[in-house]
């Protein structure tokens, strides 16, 4: 335990690749864990953001030759270079594109559409549906473990046992009696993997641009990553070796019908002070998820 934080600390991200800037309301947990083996305990770290008066700019026309890294959150710069390619390709692409679209018209995606900040307007999105679903459970710790999944994002050509916390998910349940919860708008009650598919393109682009690009970003490393589940407010556990975790599989085909992105919501890490350069809590597990070391605990 490296030391107690008692009071709110207000920051201002401004990261010079995101188009707008916006203020991140963060509530830090009492405990700090050393960044070489995770940080704190299952306390949620609050996130409200608010827009300033800074205007997005116009969308600009992105160079498909480049291959290069990063280029902001919400960018399109890990897509592939323009080439001549087969029909098959084209056509595959072609009913990508058509499925993404009816996802996307129908409410189920959250959607970054690939220009360089494109991605805060669905953050926005994402953390206010988060704080909602939270507030919903009114302080009680077995409710919020129902609710919200930790997230962890791997990159396998990185390491294939480092596992990022990048954040948590959040979902609208139904009442433990069986009542259809009144705040939810979809016809279906969001499964854990729908909290994550829904949102998948704002994860990965958190992840990879934002949060830990050394390890999960540019074309080296961001190929392939792959995003993990842990049970909400597991982190400590998590790091004592105590949980393991759940990859997550499937694509938006996979959504139910009666599913609204409007149900779920994700809760962004973010890294203060060291934690921009040595990174954050991070978990190493098999191929399967399971610990790869012993349980151990941790002295108070």
């Amino acid at each position: 335990m490296r030391r107690l934080l008692a009071s709110l600390a207000i920051i201002q991200l401004v990261p010079s690749t995101i188009s707008a800037a916006f203020t991140f309301q963060l509530t830090p947990s009492s405990l700090h864990i050393p960044p070489s083996w995770g940080r704190r305990s299952g306390h949620r770290r609050a996130i409200t953001i608010t827009k300033t008066t800074t205007a997005l700019p116009a969308k600009k026309k992105s160079n498909k030759n480049s291959n290069s890294g990063g280029g902001g959150f919400g960018s399109n710069s890990n897509k592939p270079s323009s080439s001549p390619s087969s029909s098959t390709t084209a056509t595959t692409n072609s009913n990508s594109n058509s499925n993404n679209n009816a996802n996307m018209s129908s409410g189920k995606i959250r959607s970054v559409s690939g220009y360089t900040g494109s991605g805060t307007k669905a953050l926005r999105a994402a953390t206010n549906a988060f704080d909602t679903i939270y507030k919903e459970c009114n302080g009680d710790a077995v409710e919020e473990k129902k609710v919200i999944s930790d997230v962890y994002v791997k990159s396998p050509l990185n390491d294939p046992s480092l596992l990022w916390f990048v954040g948590k998910v959040a979902r609208c349940l139904d009442t433990d009696d069986g009542d259809t919860n009144s705040n939810r708008k979809g016809s279906s009650v969001p499964t854990e993997f729908e909290a994550v598919l829904s949102q998948k393109r704002l994860i990965l682009e958190w992840a990879k641009n934002q949060l830990r690009p050394q390890n999960l970003g540019g074309p080296t490393y961001s190929q392939n990553l792959e995003i993990w589940i842990a049970p909400g407010n597991s982190e400590m556990d998590a790091v004592q070796n105590k949980v393991s975790l759940t990859k997550v599989v499937g694509s938006m085909k996979d959504l139910s019908d009666g599913f609204s992105v409007g149900d779920v919501g994700f809760n962004p890490e973010i890294y203060i002070g060291d934690e921009k350069l040595e990174g954050g809590l991070r978990v190493r597990r098999d191929l399967d998820g399971q610990p790869i070391k012993p349980e151990f605990e941790i002295n108070a």
